[in-house]
């Protein structure tokens, strides 16, 4: 379960402020694929950050139960001078999941090759984005929060982090980040969108990224 109780977000920056999520109340329900939606720069990263609790609110609470995963398209808590190995060793002991199981699981579903067992610093993004997504899906979290990272790869990867996925959504829920409609069709039951600040809860999805594209229309 993910309950927001009047929670607000503001940054200021060179003076100037900005808030991302303004007074909100709102609760994700459990065991549902949610799709995040909202335009560039709306906060959708920096809400998925707050649900792991990798970054506060300004005010309010989120109160969260069961095991919820970092962002899967973030790797910044990852340290750059440990391989993707020992970083998915260090992951395991925090969360208490064997090491060497998923080291093995994310050496295989990563493809990452060599570059598995340098440094993280000499990563790209991408491979970056496959070895947080690797290690994520490993593990049996209760709600996983995806951040675009099923857009990283070629065709193959993509076809296996969809499967992936949905496998693990059979017996978890989670949060999906992503720009594709076709991608948020095929991964939620249900849609977010978040806007001015707010969030709007739509239990029918295509009435969901039909909101979401007007939305997109009045900006552009």
């Amino acid at each position: 379960m993910i309950r927001f109780e009047n929670v607000t977000k503001t940054f200021v920056m060179d003076g100037k402020r900005k808030t991302v999520m303004e007074n909100v109340s709102m609760t994700f329900p459990d065991g549902r694929s949610v799709g995040l939606l909202g335009r560039n720069g709306a906060g959708k990263s920096t809400l998925l950050q707050m649900i792991a609790g990798t970054m506060p609110p300004t005010s309010g609470k989120i109160v969260t139960t069961g095991r919820i995963s970092f962002p899967v398209g973030f790797a910044g808590s990852f340290h750059g001078e440990l391989s993707g190995a020992q970083n998915c060793r260090f992951v395991a002991r925090i969360y208490g999941v064997d090491t060497d199981e998923l080291i093995a699981f994310v050496e295989e579903f990563a493809g990452l090759g060599v570059h598995f067992h340098l440094p993280l610093k000499t990563y790209s993004s991408g491979m970056k984005s496959r070895l947080a997504f690797g290690t994520s899906m490993g593990i049996a979290f209760d709600t996983y929060l995806v951040d675009e990272v099923t857009a990283v790869g070629d065709a193959s990867f993509r076809a296996r982090s969809d499967a992936l996925f949905k496998q693990r959504m059979r017996n978890a829920g989670s949060v999906v980040v992503s720009h594709s409609m076709n991608q948020i069709r095929q991964l939620c039951d249900a849609v977010v969108i978040l806007e001015n600040g707010h969030l709007v809860f739509h239990d029918d999805v295509e009435r969901g990224i039909a909101e979401h594209e007007q939305n997109m229309k009045r900006r552009a």
